[in-house]
């Protein structure tokens, strides 16, 4: 249980007040919230790499919705070779919050390790995860909830994009790829914003440490004998550093990333012959 929530200038310790909070803070103190079934219980997960002046605020509502949805609940955060502050916000927390779990990475391994490092984490019967960076509000977790039932997952779609034309263009180009290589069945593959059966997640065998995870977690959702539900969340612009994704090497070694993937999971035992044809194996 929460034992005492942080004062204001608390909750400002290195972090930058982001555009979600007066809607979160509104959601705070309603009294008609959805509540997790009996005896199921919540992890809430943030894989962060330098978000210091956003993690603090992802935690600090998280801990203040957390009690109102379930009994049974942590927050875990993967501090994936963070070389700015994040170590000493997540550190500061730990003292306020002592449901709060932190694994370190000392070097930044990738998006996907970072992901495969919070699942193994994770203790409760259902998994929630978004990003560290602040773009989705942590306490619209609870729009998810009421869509779980006997799904295996339920996947954010994003109502809007939150950070300007040319990355909504270039993201609905990555999905559209996606969805075409992998016969993904959701409309938003690179939402990061989901709530997942913990023992659905123990039984995929997820192997990404890029971000084409997020493919490789779908694509698997997908095999299952579970359907997965979606719900729209919505996404805000960035306020404090930037998108490793848009950069244009870097968007070019996503989509190599990405043709990996499809080779491996997709073509099987052929996929090894495709890549070397195509020069993209590392």
């Amino acid at each position: 249980m929460v034992q005492s929530l942080p004062s204001e200038s608390e909750f400002r310790v290195a972090q930058s007040i982001l555009p979600w909070e007066e809607e979160a803070a509104h959601r705070l103190i309603r009294g008609d919230l959805p509540h997790l079934p009996e005896g199921c219980g919540l992890s809430v997960m943030f894989p962060a790499y330098n978000d210091a002046h956003t993690i603090g605020a992802l935690i600090d509502f998280s801990a203040r919705i957390l009690p109102q949805v379930t009994s049974d609940y942590e927050i875990v955060v993967v501090n994936d070779g963070s070389k700015d502050a994040t170590g000493e916000v997540l550190a500061q927390r730990q003292k306020l919050y002592p449901f709060l779990r932190v694994v370190t990475h000392e070097t930044n391994r990738g998006y996907g390790a970072a992901l495969r490092s919070g699942f193994a984490a994770a203790s409760k019967s259902h998994v929630f995860y978004t990003d560290g960076d602040g773009q989705y509000d942590p306490t619209e977790l609870v729009a998810l909830i009421p869509a779980m039932g006997e799904n295996g997952m339920v996947n954010g779609y994003k109502l809007y994009r939150g950070d300007g034309l040319l990355r909504h263009v270039v993201g609905r180009i990555y999905h559209y790829t996606a969805r075409t290589l992998f016969s993904l069945p959701i409309r938003d593959t690179d939402c990061d914003f989901r709530l997942i059966r913990r023992d659905v997640l123990t039984s995929l065998n997820l192997t990404s440490n890029s971000g084409s995870i997020c493919c490789e977690l779908v694509w698997q959702m997908k095999n299952s004998t579970l359907p997965i539900a979606e719900v729209g969340v919505r996404h805000y612009p960035r306020v404090s550093g930037t998108s490793q994704f848009f950069r244009p090497a870097n968007i070019a070694a996503s989509l190599q990333k990405l043709l990996q993937l499809w080779g491996k999971l997709v073509l099987g035992p052929w996929g090894g012959r495709v890549l070397r044809s195509l020069r993209l194996r590392q």
